[in-house]
C-alpha cells in the first residue's frame, strides 16, 4: 500500500504540459489512453457520488457525468423546491474547435452548458405571470419575485430530479481559482469555454484582474402589458442589451487571453447580474444539449412546455409582445384568468399587477410586479 501511495504521489506531482487550444485541457486525456495514476486511484479510493469525465476524441470533446455536484448541495426537497436530486447519465459532446458565428442563437428553453463538475447550467424558468406562458412575461429565478428554493450555489432541482445552476456556480468558481485568475468552470453547448466573472483587465494579455460586467440594463418606463408597473428586473423581458454598456457582448462573452488559452479565445462569462448565465450562443450548439429538455419531461418547476417564445435578446421594447398576443387572440387583447382559460363574455379579467392564482394550491410561486 505504501508503494502504491508513493507512486500515485509521484505521478500526480508531475507538472502539466502547456497546450494549444485544440489539445486536451487540464483534467482531460484522449479517450483511448489512461494514466497509471488513474488506475491506482481507482484501487485506493471508493467510488464518489459525483462523477464527471471530460475527454477528447478526434475533433470532439466528450462529457460524461451523473449531474451530481462534487461539493454537497443544499437540502432537497425544501420548502420552496419539492423535488429530490436524482443522478443522470449525461453523454454530451461539443466541438473541440468551435467557430464563432456572425449572429447569435437563442438558448431559450435549452440547457446552455455544463460545469466541469458535471452539473448543467439552465438559467431559464417555467414561471410566467399568472401561470400563463402566452403572456410573454417570464419570471427570473434570481429576480426576487420567486422563491424557488435555490441553494448557496445558485442551484435547485427540476421535477425530473435534474440539479442545475441558475446563476454563478460559486463552489466551482472557488475551486477553479475564484478572483485570482480567470477561472474556467465549464463548456457551453457550442464548445466555447465558460469562465467565472473575473478576467484580465486587458483582454490581449495577462494583466490585473477585474470583475467583468454584463451589458444588459433594465429598460426604462413601464411594461405595456401583462403585470404592468415599472420595469424592475423581475421578468426576463425587463432587460435589454445595450452594446458597450459593459465588458461583454449579447451572449455575455468576449475574446480574451486566459491561462488555458494563452493566445486568446472567445468564451462566455457568468455574472452576478442579468443574464447571470448566458441566454444565447455565438457558435452552433450540439444537439446532445438541446435534446436534454425534449419531449416527455414532466411539467412543473422549470419544466419547459409548448407555446410561443420571445427572443428577448433582440427586443428593444415589449411592443412586439403585445402585438403577437393580440394576433393570437384574433385581434382582441388577451384577457386571461389566473391559471385558467380566457374569461367568458361578461366576465372580467385580472387587473395588471394584481395578485396571482392558479397552479397547485391555488397560488403561484411568484408574486409582485
Amino acid at each position: 500500500m505504501r508503494i502504491s501511495l508513493a507512486i500515485a504521489g509521484a505521478l500526480i506531482a508531475l507538472p502539466a504540459a502547456a497546450h494549444e487550444i485544440s489539445a486536451p485541457l487540464s483534467g482531460e486525456e484522449p479517450l483511448a489512453h489512461k494514466h497509471v495514476a488513474d488506475e491506482i486511484w481507482d484501487l485506493l479510493l471508493p467510488q464518489a457520488e459525483a462523477s464527471a469525465d471530460i475527454t477528447v476524441q478526434g475533433n470532439t470533446r466528450r462529457i460524461r457525468a451523473n449531474g451530481y455536484p462534487i461539493k454537497a448541495p443544499g437540502q432537497f426537497p425544501n420548502r420552496n423546491n419539492p423535488h429530490a436530486i436524482s443522478k443522470k447519465n449525461y453523454n454530451l459532446k461539443v466541438p473541440l474547435n468551435p467557430r464563432k458565428n456572425s449572429r447569435s442563437t437563442n438558448a431559450h428553453g435549452s440547457v446552455f452548458g455544463i460545469a466541469i463538475n458535471g452539473v448543467v447550467m439552465d438559467p431559464g424558468t417555467a414561471e410566467y405571470w399568472q401561470n400563463n406562458r402566452r403572456s410573454g412575461w417570464n419570471y427570473e429565478a434570481l429576480g426576487g419575485a420567486c422563491k424557488l428554493g435555490l441553494d448557496k450555489y445558485n442551484a435547485h432541482v427540476q421535477p425530473d430530479g435534474t440539479y442545475h445552476y441558475h446563476g454563478i456556480p460559486t463552489g466551482v468558481v472557488a475551486s477553479s481559482g475564484g478572483n485570482k485568475v480567470p477561472a474556467m468552470i465549464g463548456f457551453a453547448a457550442d464548445g466555447f469555454p465558460i469562465y467565472g466573472q473575473y478576467g484580465y483587465s486587458d483582454p490581449a494579455g495577462k494583466s490585473s484582474m477585474k470583475k467583468l460586467k454584463s451589458s444588459y440594463r433594465i429598460k426604462s418606463g413601464t411594461r405595456p402589458s401583462g403585470p404592468g408597473g415599472p420595469y424592475n428586473g423581475k421578468f426576463t423581458q425587463d432587460w435589454a442589451f445595450a452594446a458597450g454598456a459593459g465588458d461583454l457582448d449579447q451572449c455575455n462573452g468576449r475574446f480574451a487571453v486566459t491561462p488555458e488559452y494563452p493566445d486568446g479565445t472567445y468564451h462566455y462569462v457568468v455574472t452576478d447580474t442579468f443574464p447571470f448565465i448566458p441566454r444565447c450562443w455565438m457558435g452552433r450548439p450540439d444537439p446532445s444539449f438541446t435534446r436534454l429538455k425534449g419531449r416527455g419531461q414532466r411539467s412543473g418547476l422549470d419544466a419547459e412546455q409548448g407555446g410561443p417564445t420571445i427572443d428577448f435578446a433582440t427586443m428593444t421594447d415589449n411592443t412586439a409582445v403585445a402585438v403577437q398576443l393580440i394576433q393570437a387572440q384574433r385581434g382582441h387583447p388577451p384577457r386571461l384568468r389566473p391559471g385558467g382559460p380566457p374569461p367568458q363574455r361578461g366576465q372580467r379579467g385580472p387587473r395588471p399587477g394584481g395578485r396571482q392564482g392558479g397552479g397547485q394550491g391555488g397560488r403561484s410561486p411568484c408574486s409582485g410586479s
